[in-house]
């Protein structure tokens, strides 16, 4: 089951705020509903908005397709939806260059996106289990955070992906799965699709990881990235930070899964990058909260950033 493709002249999704206790497919017919679906995270993950973005574009097309400046304001209405991960706008623009060709070179070319992220994903998993096995041996016990496989990346997937290959191998240890706040996508979807899996696993709070790095229950840690800047810093879900710099003190890999597509060289570092403040109630109800969506890891604390195409092992001086 794809978490996001193109049916019948619609989008079709798999709602992620509906998960775990009920696997629905929402049918999409507008940009409006699709911007919607983007920022209540009923879609998300950095792969599967490139995908989201390029069939926007295509929506837009399908609707505005004979009113030009209809047609820039939808499409800037995808490309903008949410900021700080780069595959959406990145998916979106690519898509778009295709517009004076006409509604099916747009679609055409948002499909082609959907089969390079699957692509991706297995190319993903078979580097990144290959690394994993070389760095740690035997069956490591890891940890992932947020959400990195088939429901953020159409198939298969990023980290999660890469963890789903160590088990196929019979070469993974128990996982640990930390809750990621504030939308719980660790604790309600990873967890999910490790049942799915039959993966051994445990749940854990977010500020759990670094204390159970440091009793010896973790042997690495392996997670996604939303955007991966120039300099090697890495973008991804609020807690990672934590995660790495745990890691760093145990003298365990930190190890992060992300495709091409995610690569921003055009970025210079985490520093430039605009994080997404979400709503402070999505926390907790009635009193001041602060609520960023992600958080940037410094590319020192990064032993290596497996992708599609390659491993770039920061951690012997390889560069993005």
């Amino acid at each position: 089951m794809r978490t996001i493709d193109w049916v019948d002249g619609a989008v079709e999704i798999i709602d992620q705020t509906l998960l775990p206790g009920k696997l629905e497919i929402r049918r999409i017919g507008t940009v409006e509903e699709l911007v919607e679906a983007i920022r209540s995270l009923a879609v998300r993950g950095a792969p599967a908005l490139g995908v989201a973005g390029a069939y926007g574009v295509a929506l837009a097309a399908k609707q505005h397709g004979d009113d030009p400046e209809r047609l820039r304001s939808a499409v800037r209405l995808v490309t903008t939806a949410r900021p700080t991960a780069v595959n959406l706008a990145r998916g979106a623009q690519r898509a778009a260059a295709r517009l004076p060709e006409g509604f099916d070179a747009v679609l055409a070319d948002a499909d082609a996106q959907r089969d390079e992220e699957i692509a991706a994903s297995a190319a993903m998993a078979t580097r990144g289990a290959d690394l994993l096995t070389e760095l740690c041996g035997g069956a490591p016990r890891v940890l992932t955070h947020c959400n990195t496989g088939a429901l953020a990346a159409v198939v298969g997937g990023t980290a999660l992906g890469v963890v789903a290959e160590l088990h196929r191998r019979g070469a993974l240890g128990p996982v640990i799965a930390s809750e990621t706040r504030p939308l719980l996508q660790g604790a309600r979807l990873t967890a999910w699709e490790l049942g799915q899996l039959d993966v051994d696993f445990r749940v854990a709070v977010d500020g759990a990881g670094p204390f159970l790095m440091a009793r010896g229950e973790v042997d690495a840690v392996v997670l996604g990235a939303d955007r991966i800047c120039a300099n090697g810093d890495t973008v991804n879900k609020v807690g990672t930070y934590a995660h790495a710099l745990g890691a760093r003190r145990a003298g365990i890999p930190f190890v992060v899964v992300a495709p091409e597509s995610t690569v921003d060289t055009d970025t210079a570092s985490g520093a430039d990058v605009e994080i997404e403040d979400r709503d402070g109630a999505e926390v907790i109800a009635g009193v001041p909260a602060a609520n960023p969506a992600f958080d940037v890891t410094p590319h020192d604390l990064v032993t290596a950033i497996v992708t599609d195409r390659r491993v770039i092992r920061l951690d012997r001086g390889d560069h993005v």
